[in-house]
Formats: structure tokens, C-alpha cells, sequence
């Protein structure tokens, strides 16, 4: 099995083809005579897997997958020391934001002042004026926010980020991208609002009608900009997978159209969501005046493992941050941590945290690649061998390695509602599922009474989006004025009906796309 061809389920689910070598070709980002990072001042990526050539932050943006199938990584990490941490530590979420992202993508690329608007821009939309906010509640429990975005969930923060810088490149170099996305819900709507209305972009997403949530749907649909086109399918996520494979697998096509996607494997995604770390950590930790730096527990609750990796990076390159991962039924990453099992399950489970309902976590690779000291030789044999036989006993060394890095629980059904109960009997607080699955493990450890390090749950999504989940745990839905409108709201919706070709009907609309953009550069640069 091909790594281009995993397709999780749930809100996770979108197009993994992203464009092989980018929309500009990655000989392109290598400039002569530069040959380290020290003599250039750039910061370069290498893939997982170590075949692929070495590109800069655009390139890695660009290219989702590198071309040998595996995920880009920085070459190599920088170390923050405790003085950076200490000027940090006062710094808003925002200002974290633009200090790690320039960081890891450099200045001679795009400079700092230019850098710090792109994300001020893409932050304007945000409703809480932190962009993202700690809740304090009863007996030491901590909820990082990550929803306060247009569509209510933590997509939201990094993919604005990444339409910004994908809009920078794509107006300095004059081209154009469309994007494609299949989704069953939350990703679609995020990645909608992150390029709504975008000068240099298209995006095309399918949805399966009548299996998103009401919410969802209307989210996608009720988009009118010129940029954006929406097909509702009459199929299930499996279905509308197919005709985007197909498609991608063109790379003719793919290249001549400048075809790419927005998933979570895209590096700038995870980048971005390295932030959540330094945020909890400095609104959690004690005092900065121990020896060494306090540690903070802070609880991740997964899917496809984007921002494990994001911590888990947080962590090597110096936060003193203990990592729990976070999982609900589908427990591959947890079998991984407790046995060293990197296994698929027979199916996927369908489960109240449907955006976690995913069977291919496949940021893990990052993981593997950072535990094995980036030995691509490593990771690229425990990568193909999961391909080949979708089983994986991690090596000794590098599950014990993992295991110190890494806690892990799952967590069930009856467990997040009981969890969504017991925190709004607590602080009248309404929890949606997933955040539930990380706030399960915060009461496990109360009621252990273990001794307590600092800790922060990471909440990825509101209870509003999720009145379903909210009803099954014996509470009272409650829904925002703004997502009540869009019940009244337009919609536009083109029906991919049973009997049409679907694939077809993707490649005509790709194509008129492009088109359109040909013509209006056409006529711009008379």
C-alpha cells in the first residue's frame, strides 16, 4: 500500500495526493554554492525516508508527501535554551506563533515584518481576541481552547496560517493552485475558510451528503465566494475517495494543473500547531525560577498524530514538556506506545469522537524518524513494511524509546460521556468528545490520586459542533447565534449524483479551473 493511498476517516479524512515534487519543480530550491545550514542561514527539509532531495520551507509547503513517500523534516533541530524560553514565556499565542515560525522557515525567505502580517491576517478572524484560551476549572483540570476559528475547531488555527504562506508564494511566483479535499466534515469547512476568497486559489471539496453532521454541511455549503466549489455525493467517504485518487494518480494531470492538497501531513500544519505546546506550557508551568525549567503534562487527543508530532518536536527542541497521547477506540497509537504495535485494526470504529476515528495516524512517521535520531534508512523500513503487510513490531530500542517519551490511554464511548458529565456537574462546563478523551485521562489520574504534575488537556473542537455527542451524555446542546444563521443562510452545492462520472465530472472542473485562471492572467499582464 502506497503512503499516498491512506485515507482516514472521519473529519480527518482528506485528499492525500498532494502534488509529488510540488508546484514548482524541487530542483528549484536548492540555490548553488549553499550546501548547509550554517553556511546559508536556511532552514532546510529532508524526507523520513532519505531519497528524496533537501527543499526549503516552500518546497516542504508545496509538496505534502516528498517524493520518495515520505514526510519532510527539518535537517536539523534548533535548541532553545532557558533565556529564549524566559522571553517567550510572556509572549500571546500569536506572538508564539510568528517567533517559532520564523524559526522554521527563515527570513530569507520571507521576512520578518512580512511574516508577522501573514499571521496577524490570518488570525483576524478568530472570535476570542487570544486567538486561543486556557479555561481553569475545578481540581487542577486545565482546557486549552483551540476553537475559538470560524468553523469551531483547532483546523482552523494552523490552515489559515498555511493559506497565508501558500498565498505569499503563489504571488510572488504568479502561479496558481487548486486545491482538492474529500472530507466527512470538519476538515472541509477549515480548509474552506482558509482560502475563501483567495486571489491565487481554488478548492474543490466533495462531501458525502447526508453523512455529515447538519453543522458541518451547512459550513461547506453556504461559502459563496468565487473560489470555492462544493459537490455533495451521493456516496460515502470510501466513495468520493475513489474519482480524487484517480485523478491524483494523473501526475501529468496533476502537474499540469498544479493540483495539491491541504492534509494534516503538510508540514507547515504541524509546525503551527507547535505553538499549542509553548502556549500550555508557559500559562501552566509554575515558575520559571526552578532549576531545572518545571515540567508540564500536557494531553494530547489524536487521530492521524499531527500534533504529537508537533509536541513531541516542542519537546526535542528544548520544552520541558511530559507528552500523553490521547486516543479513543481506534487505538492504534496506544497499542504502539504500551507494546510496540503499530498494527491496523480489522475496521475503523465509529465512535462519538468521529474526528479521531482514523486508522492510519500516519504523522507516527515523524515520530519514528525523531525516536531512531533520523535514521531514514530505519524509518523507511519500518515504513514499507507497514505498507506491505499493515503490521509493524516497532525494534526493542525504539519502543522503549518511545514508551519514555510517550504516556498513552483510550478511552471509550461510555467513558466520554461519563467524562462530559462529570465535568459539567463540576464546573458547567460542556465538553465536545474529543476534548472529553483528553480531560478522561486528567480525572483517571485525580482519582488514582497520583501526585500531580502540571497538566493541560488540549481541546480540539467545541460542543457545539457536536449537539449529538452532547445529548448522548444526558446534557443540553448549546448553539452560538452565528452557526443557528446558517440554517438561513444560501447555500451552493452541485449534486454528484449515483450514475454520473464522478471522476469525470472532478477533471472537467479542474480543467475549466484553470482555464478561468490562464485567461485572467492572460488578460492582467496586457
Amino acid at each position: 500500500m502506497c503512503p499516498r493511498d491512506w485515507w482516514s476517516r472521519g473529519c480527518e479524512t482528506v485528499c492525500a495526493l498532494a502534488l509529488p515534487c510540488g508546484v514548482w519543480e524541487l530542483g528549484d530550491q536548492v540555490p548553488l554554492g549553499l550546501s548547509s545550514l550554517q553556511a546559508s542561514g536556511i532552514m532546510w527539509y529532508v524526507s523520513t525516508r532519505g531519497i528524496a532531495p533537501r527543499v526549503n520551507f516552500e518546497g516542504a509547503l508545496f509538496s505534502g508527501y516528498a517524493p520518495d513517500g515520505g514526510l519532510f523534516m527539518p535537517e536539523e533541530l534548533p535548541q532553545l535554551d532557558r533565556k529564549t524560553l524566559c522571553q517567550w514565556s510572556t509572549l500571546s499565542y500569536p506572538g508564539l506563533v510568528k517567533e517559532l515560525c520564523a524559526l522554521f522557515i527563515g527570513s530569507e525567505l520571507i521576512p520578518k515584518d512580512e511574516l508577522n502580517d501573514l499571521i496577524d491576517r490570518a488570525f483576524s478572524r478568530f472570535r476570542h481576541r487570544e486567538v486561543v484560551h486556557l479555561s481553569r476549572l475545578r481540581n487542577g483540570l486545565n482546557v486549552l481552547e483551540l476553537w475559538h476559528g470560524v468553523t469551531y475547531a483547532f483546523k482552523d488555527l494552523s490552515l489559515s496560517c498555511t493559506a497565508q504562506f501558500l498565498q505569499y508564494f503563489l504571488e510572488k511566483r504568479e502561479k496558481h493552485v487548486t486545491v482538492v479535499v474529500g472530507t466527512s466534515g470538519d476538515t472541509g469547512s477549515a480548509a474552506i475558510e482558509s482560502v475563501q476568497g483567495a486571489k491565487n486559489m481554488d478548492i474543490i471539496v466533495l462531501l458525502p451528503k447526508g453523512h455529515c453532521t447538519k453543522i458541518q454541511e451547512l459550513q461547506m455549503t453556504t461559502v459563496l465566494k468565487e473560489n470555492v466549489h462544493v459537490f455533495g455525493v451521493e456516496g460515502n467517504s470510501d466513495e468520493l475517495d475513489e474519482p480524487i485518487k484517480t485523478v491524483f494518480a494523473d501526475v501529468a494531470f496533476v502537474k499540469k494543473h498544479n493540483l495539491m492538497s491541504l492534509n494534516s501531513i503538510n508540514w507547515s500544519r504541524v509546525l503551527v500547531q507547535m505553538a499549542h505546546h509553548f502556549f500550555a506550557y508557559f500559562q501552566c508551568m509554575p515558575s520559571l525560577d526552578t532549576h531545572p525549567l518545571p515540567l508540564v503534562e500536557v494531553v494530547v487527543p489524536t487521530g492521524a498524530a499531527g500534533n504529537l508530532a508537533a509536541g513531541y518536536i516542542a519537546q526535542k527542541i528544548g520544552l520541558p514538556v511530559r507528552l500523553v497521547v490521547a486516543v479513543n477506540g481506534n487505538d492504534i497509537i496506544h497499542r504502539t506506545v504500551q507494546q510496540g504495535d503499530f498494527s491496523l485494526s480489522e475496521a475503523v470504529k465509529s465512535t462519538l469522537a468521529s474526528a479521531m476515528d482514523i486508522q492510519v495516524p500516519y504523522n507516527m512517521e515523524r515520530v519514528f524518524w525523531l525516536l531512531s535520531g533520523s535514521d531514514s534508512q530505519v524509518t523507511r523500513a519500518l515504513m514499507e513494511q507497514f505498507e506491505r503487510t499493515q503490521s509493524v513490531n516497532l525494534p526493542k530500542e525504539l519502543h522503549s524509546k518511545l514508551s519514555e517519551a510517550v504516556t498513552s490511554v483510550s478511552v471509550s464511548d461510555e467513558a466520554i460521556t461519563q467524562t462530559m458529565g462529570r465535568c459539567w456537574d463540576e464546573n458547567q462546563y460542556l465538553l465536545c468528545p474529543h476534548s472529553a478523551v483528553a480531560v478522561n485521562y486528567h480525572y483517571q489520574q485525580m482519582d488514582r490520586q497520583q501526585p500531580s504534575t502540571p497538566r493541560c488537556c488540549l481541546a480540539p473542537a467545541s460542543a457545539a459542533k457536536f449537539p449529538e455527542a452532547v445529548l448522548a451524555a444526558g446534557l443540553t446542546p448549546e448553539t452560538p447565534a452565528e452557526i443557528v444563521a446558517l440554517e438561513h443562510k444560501e447555500t451552493r452545492c452541485t449534486p454528484m449524483r449515483r450514475g454520473d462520472n464522478w471522476m469525470l465530472m472532478l477533471r472537467d472542473t479542474i480543467e475549466d479551473l484553470s482555464q478561468r485562471w490562464r485567461s485572467h492572467a492572460l488578460n492582467t499582464s496586457r
